[in-house]
């Protein structure tokens, strides 16, 4: 008899207590109806402060196809997305967020496209329920900046939800910086994609983790993550700049010797000098931004440390192998 091919879905979780259940009736759904399969559900309780945990570990007392990774403390879903992908034994794996804004009913079409050979079968977002006009559009500005900024392609109005191949897996798994950007490794790894496109729903229950703070850091890892073009734009700004105070001085210079002309200003004088002091704070910052980011890969730190897998204790000696 002809083994199965497994399915992984990962799903990175935090105090999503509210949804869980609806979720996990859905999946149920997918994975009794597609018996081609064999299916895990792999739940990453990313440091959840509510009853997360204990409702994954009530799931998988029915389910058996329930894993669960528990974090030793919040990481962050970027970091939280890598841990599962450790962890995973799928031949291919699904990575869905827990609110249920994307529908685990595309599955099966991510596994036909999947079955034809494609490698990467990302899910793109014709619309965006329950998002205000604000985020939408702060979203398109950021993908065209980022996009203006570096030379892979990245991948617009889509986010996590994909299926990706075990080989894609295993290129993720290889990439070990701390300050993550998954939807740009998602881009630079390459290999074989495939778009499908879908009307995203608003949150099934509960309310989004995320702030324009958290948004803000995270499009700050997406550009200096992929591009060192600021530093470049910072070199070139501040070229031109001393350029224009070169002719400037020239011309205030022939105005003196030749017409005897006095330039008054103190005002002026002000003005200028807090214009290029503030050029020169903003690129320091960038500079910062860089140099703090090298800072953190020194380090070399491991990126997270587990609790525990299902019921099993983890010393965190070394890293799991499947």
């Amino acid at each position: 008899m002809e083994n199965k091919k497994l399915v992984t879905i990962l799903v990175p979780a935090y105090n999503e207590q509210e949804v869980l259940n609806m979720l996990y009736d859905r999946l149920k759904n997918i994975m009794d109806e597609n018996t081609n399969y064999d299916f895990e559900v792999l739940l990453v309780n990313d440091g959840s402060k509510d009853n997360t945990l204990n409702i994954i570990m009530e799931l998988r007392e029915k389910d058996k196809r329930i894993n669960y990774l528990n974090l030793s403390r919040n990481y962050g879903k970027e970091t939280a997305m890598i841990a599962g992908l450790d962890y995973i034994k799928g031949d291919c794996v699904v990575i869905i967020d827990a609110d249920l804004q994307d529908p685990p009913e595309l599955i099966p079409e991510m596994l036909k496209y999947w079955e034809e050979g494609y490698d990467d079968v990302y899910a793109k977002r014709n619309s965006r329920k329950g998002e205000t006009f604000l985020k939408k559009f702060t979203s398109k500005m950021y993908y065209k900046i980022l996009q203006g900024f570096t030379k892979i392609e990245i991948q617009k109005d889509t986010g996590d939800f994909r299926l990706l191949d075990r080989r894609c897996v295993e290129a993720l798994k290889q990439i070990r910086e701390s300050q993550r950007y998954t939807k740009g490794l998602f881009s630079w790894i390459g290999y074989n994609k495939k778009e499908i496109r879908y009307d995203r729903d608003p949150r099934a229950a509960g309310a989004t983790h995320w702030n324009y703070k958290k948004l803000i850091d995270l499009s700050i890892d997406g550009i200096t993550s992929f591009t060192t073009s600021p530093l470049r734009w910072s070199a070139i700004i501040g070229v031109l700049v001393s350029l224009a105070g070169f002719i400037y001085m020239i011309v205030i210079i022939c105005q003196t010797l030749i017409n005897g002309v006095t330039t008054p200003g103190y005002a002026s004088t002000m003005v200028v000098i807090l214009f290029l002091g503030g050029i020169q704070l903003i690129f320091l910052g960038v500079i910062g931004e860089y140099l703090g980011r090298a800072f953190y890969e020194t380090k070399r730190r491991p990126l997270y440390f587990i609790d525990r897998y299902n019921e099993e204790r983890e010393t965190n000696l070394k890293k799991k192998e499947n």
